[in-house]
Parts: C-alpha cells; sequence; structure tokens
C-alpha cells in the first residue's frame, strides 16, 4: 500500500494554554489551541461565535456617500439598477439589495449578466441598455472593482455607479460616484473577508439602521423587513463562495444557518425539498455540496436569473416550478462536468504530464462548467490548473490552485496578455485573445515551475491530536457543534488514530468509489467509517491501519450513530 498524501499532526498544546483553557474538556483545549484561542475569554468568544471588534459599516470608506446617494434616490423614485454576478455570492447580494431597497419603497430591479453572451463583471452594453431603461443609479455587487473602463462609461452616458465588491482592486480604482471594499487602500474597517454578500449585507445594514446588532439590541424592523431576514442569503453566498469562516463572516453565517433552518423564504424551502434536504437542520457543508450547486447550476448551464428569482418570488407554485428546473440543471451540469474532466485531463497530460501547472483548453469546452473541470484536476494531481472555453477570438479560463501558489499574482505578472482577470489565491478567471493564448500558457507554467520546483507537492491533511476511538463519544460530538460553522477558514475537527483493525472492508457506490469500513481499537470499541473517493484502496487494505479523519454523526431510519469521514488510510507502521 502506497501513501500518495502527507499527514501534519499539530503539535500539543503548551502547558501555559492547557491552564488556561482548563474550563474545557481536554480535547476542546487541544482543538481550540490549534485555532489560535488561547486564553478562556478568547476560547469564548469564538465560541460563541460574535466578532471582537466595532462592525459599524460606517467606518468601511465611501460608506456614508453611497448611502446619502441611495437614500436620494429613494426620496426621488430614481429607477436603480443591482448589477451582481451568475455566481451564489452575486446572485445571494443581488436579491439581498432588491428585497431591502424594495422595503424601503424604491423602484429597484436586479440585472444579472449572462455568463455566455456578456461574461463576467460590468459591460457597456449592459450600462446602455439600463440607461435606456431609465436606470439613474447602478449599484455593483460582488463584481465591478476591476472594472474601470466600464465605470468610465457609466459616467460618460450619466449613471451615477456605486461599485461594492470583496475582489482584490488593482492599482487604479474604477471612477465611481462610491467604492465600496474593505480591501481598497485606507479602509479602516477591521475584517476584511466579508463575501460580496457581506459587503451587499453592510449596505442594507447601513440603509436599515447603521448600528451594529449585539446580543442585546435587536434588529430594527423596516416596513416588515427585519437585518435578520437577509442573513439567510449572506449564509448562502458567503459558504458558497468559499469566504473564509473566521471573524464576521463566522458570525453572520451561523445567525444565517439558524435563519435557513426556519425559512420563510418559499424558494429556499423548495429548493431543500427537491433536493431531499431537511432544511430544520442545515449545516454550512449542506450549503456547500447541496443547496450552492443546485443555485449555481443555473448560471453556469443558461442564466443564472432562475436562481435570483428563485430567491426573490413569494408564489410557492413558482418556487416549486424553479427549484425542479435548477434540480434537473444541477443533473446536467454533473454530466457536463463528468465528461469534461476526463476531456481536460486527457489534454493536459498529453501536452505536458510532469508540468508544474496544468492547461486545458478546447473548443467544445462548456465555459460555465471550466471552474469545476479546474478544481478537479487541481485535487487529482496537486498542482494548479487552469481549464479553458476557446471561442472564435477569445479564449475563457478558469483557474483553481493550491496554498503553495497565488494564481492571481500570476495572472498579474502576464495581464499585458489578457484583455481581463481578477479573482482571489486559489481561484481565478481570465479572459485572452487567442493570438495571446500560448504566450499566457508559457508564461503560466514558467511562473509555476519557479515557484514550485523543488517542492513535496503532496496533498497535506492536517490534523489536529491523535485520539483513540475510545475517547470518541456522543457528548464529543455535541462539543464540536460549538466549533460550527466549519468549513474554509475554519476547519472540521480532525483526528488520527494509530493500529486500528480493519474488522470489515467493502466498496460503496457507483464504480466502487467509496470505501466503508468497520474500525476497532484494542478495547474492542468499533466504529463504521466511510471513506469518499477511496474505494481505490480497498484491494491492497492491510489487517491493521492508520486512520485520519473527522468525527460525525449519521442518521439512518430514525437512528442516529456516530461515524467517522476517512480521509485518509494507511498501513499502521508507514511514516505520515
Amino acid at each position: 500500500m502506497t501513501h500518495s498524501k502527507r499527514w501534519l499532526v499539530s503539535p500539543p498544546i503548551t502547558p501555559q494554554a492547557d491552564e488556561n483553557l482548563s474550563a474545557f474538556p481536554p480535547i476542546l483545549r487541544q482543538l481550540l489551541f490549534n485555532r489560535g484561542y488561547a486564553t478562556e475569554a478568547e476560547a469564548r468568544a469564538f465560541l460563541k461565535a460574535e466578532p471582537d471588534f466595532n462592525a459599524d459599516p460606517f467606518q468601511i470608506k465611501d460608506m456614508g456617500a453611497a448611502i446619502d446617494r441611495i437614500r436620494f434616490a429613494i426620496e426621488h423614485r430614481e429607477p436603480i439598477a443591482i448589477y451582481g454576478d451568475y455566481d451564489v455570492d452575486g446572485v445571494t447580494a443581488t436579491a439581498l439589495l432588491v428585497q431591502t431597497l424594495k422595503a424601503l419603497g424604491a423602484d429597484v430591479r436586479g440585472y444579472i449578466p449572462n455568463r455566455f453572451d456578456e461574461g463576467y463583471g460590468l459591460n457597456n452594453d449592459a450600462l446602455d441598455n439600463l440607461k435606456a431603461d431609465g436606470v439613474k443609479l447602478v449599484i455593483t455587487v460582488d463584481c465591478g472593482i476591476r472594472s474601470p473602463d466600464e465605470a468610465l462609461h457609466a459616467r460618460t452616458v450619466g449613471l451615477d455607479l456605486i461599485i461594492s465588491d470583496h475582489h482584490h482592486p488593482s492599482a487604479e480604482l474604477p471612477p465611481a460616484f462610491a467604492v465600496i471594499n474593505p480591501k481598497q487602500a485606507g479602509d479602516v474597517y477591521p475584517d476584511k473577508n466579508l463575501a460580496g454578500v457581506g459587503i451587499a449585507y453592510k449596505i442594507a445594514q447601513a440603509l436599515l439602521d447603521g448600528r451594529p446588532l449585539t446580543e442585546d439590541r435587536p434588529p430594527s424592523t423596516v416596513h416588515g423587513l427585519s437585518l435578520n431576514d437577509l442573513l439567510d442569503l449572506v449564509a448562502l453566498g458567503t459558504v458558497a463562495d468559499l469566504a473564509p469562516l473566521v471573524g464576521e463572516n463566522r458570525s453572520l453565517v451561523r445567525k444565517g444557518l439558524k435563519q435557513i433552518r426556519e425559512t420563510k423564504r418559499q424558494g429556499l424551502f423548495s429548493l431543500a425539498n427537491v433536493a431531499e434536504m431537511v432544511i430544520g437542520k442545515t449545516t454550512a457543508g449542506q450549503i456547500g455540496f447541496v443547496l450552492g450547486p443546485r443555485l449555481n447550476a443555473a448560471g453556469r448551464l443558461e442564466s443564472a436569473l432562475a436562481s435570483f428569482e428563485l430567491l426573490t418570488t413569494a408564489d410557492f407554485m413558482r418556487a416549486g416550478q424553479l427549484a425542479q428546473q435548477l434540480d434537473v440543471q444541477n443533473r446536467q451540469r454533473q454530466t457536463i462536468t463528468r465528461a469534461m474532466q476526463e476531456q481536460a485531463e486527457s489534454i493536459a497530460m498529453s501536452e505536458d504530464p510532469e508540468a508544474y501547472l496544468l492547461f486545458a483548453a478546447h473548443e467544445e469546452f462548456n465555459p460555465g462548467v471550466v471552474g469545476l473541470a479546474a478544481s478537479r484536476l487541481m485535487e487529482t494531481h496537486y498542482r494548479p490548473a487552469v481549464v479553458a472555453a476557446k471561442g472564435p477570438d477569445e479564449t475563457r479560463g478558469s483557474c483553481r490552485s493550491i496554498p503553495e501558489f497565488h494564481i492571481t499574482d500570476a495572472l498579474d505578472q502576464c495581464a499585458d496578455l489578457l484583455v481581463r482577470h481578477g479573482g482571489h489565491a486559489a481561484a481565478a478567471g481570465f479572459t485572452v485573445s487567442n493570438k495571446n493564448l500560448p504566450e499566457l500558457v508559457t508564461r503560466l507554467k514558467s511562473i509555476a515551475e519557479a515557484q514550485l520546483s523543488g517542492k513535496d507537492l503532496r496533498r497535506t491533511l492536517a490534523a489536529d491530536m491523535e485520539v483513540k476511538l475510545s475517547e470518541l463519544n456522543f457528548d464529543l460530538l455535541r462539543h464540536l457543534t460549538y466549533f460550527e460553522p466549519t468549513g474554509y477558514g475554519n476547519p472540521d475537527a480532525v483526528f488520527v488514530s494509530r493500529d486500528v483493525k480493519v474488522k470489515s472492508s467493502r466498496t460503496v457506490g457507483a464504480d466502487g468509489k467509496h470505501l466503508k469500513l468497520t474500525l476497532e481499537d484494542e478495547r474492542g470499541m468499533a466504529f463504521d467509517s466511510i471513506g469518499f473517493r477511496l474505494g481505490h484502496l480497498h484491494s491492497t487494505l492491510p489487517p491493521r491501519v492508520d486512520v485520519i479523519y473527522s468525527f460525525e454523526s449519521n442518521e439512518y431510519n430514525g437512528r442516529t450513530t456516530l461515524q467517522l469521514n476517512l480521509k485518509d488510510v494507511k498501513a499502521t507502521g508507514l511514516a505520515d
């Protein structure tokens, strides 16, 4: 049995921190210490998920000017357009501001560009059409920070433009009426990790009240809308966009999950129904794997307007139809993605299997699914990956990267070749004219080689601590719920157990893709375990293994049992 991943177990808690955290059970102490909390006060603040800083939205640069302009538009019945993006973050942010402004009596509409005709972000034709429709004020959400030419165009045609975005600004800010982005120079807002929908929420907060919510101050209600009513949208967009679940995001998502579980939003209720998901028990993981992909499916295959309508309609018949449509589109998207992943893999591997960056472009690739194919390539080979849809004149690509390689920095170094680009450390997108494509591939590959050659490029699995199977119980599981919402930036607790006996082993799922084990320790304590996408290990499993896993409950036929969700399995004695 070979071992293709590195395991990294955190060092044990220091005696001082162990003493400081003595109010908590030992396993919890280690988990808190690993997350950077070494005093009781810090630990309790984290477990309560309350931001420990002033979250007043008016600290965000340009917020005052933006709010004054929006209030003027409402008072004078000026038509307003909320200009979003076709992913879940953009759609939820659009829905959030439309809902807020409608409650305030505004003449407002949502506008989401079509991925296939218009591409990402602001475009001049859309601005011209909005102007022709009588719109006076355009507010972007989740886009616009890298659109200086389009912002200038808006000014030229007489549109006031407020840009709200969470992507990294370039050196030159767009010439807009106001730019709301905590990442811009000179912005003092303490939290820089808000998603696009989080920033839209801060605008709503400033409009509805201005004062941050605290435990002892309930949200004010305006025309039947309270800030709490918007938190379900914030949770959906924040988790689906992989914004780190720390600081204010963690607080907003925890409250938003509570809101989803008691949802009054007809579309969410219908979507959970078609996905056969119990909405009253929604977790951040289910946003990531169940609700998010369905909301994303419309924008990947057709137009994201279906998702926007689903989140804003009060008509339960219409919500049911739209939820069915998104579910069907999600299944189509899965089929297309699988075929495209195989094709992208064969292109990338045939061209240069040893490359430090994998690149696959093709005329038949669906531009809506290239990001998913890039993700799978990156996960399979642990290399930054680019998958691109080649058009007649231009190629549009999506990039996914590993922690060792900041993909947007790499694209910045190729800016002279690109029509446009933008993103984060781990994910980015670009458009390039076909004549520059070969040079772009060469340059990106050489940047990757310069940064990655000589590094041990294996996926690293981080674990919090070693435990014996006999230490796992329902009490521990209950304690782990205080760490939620978990996900990107605030990972699930991960444990290692050594030298456990494989009592039974089989593969499950289509093509035997998954691994089902029963594991037992020396005290005879046995647990069922599931290893998603680990089915290939079944044939070479030795009788005794080390396992790395997260600990969870499994509900089946009304009965709740404890199980291990395996991340990797190796023969006992093999080095980590």
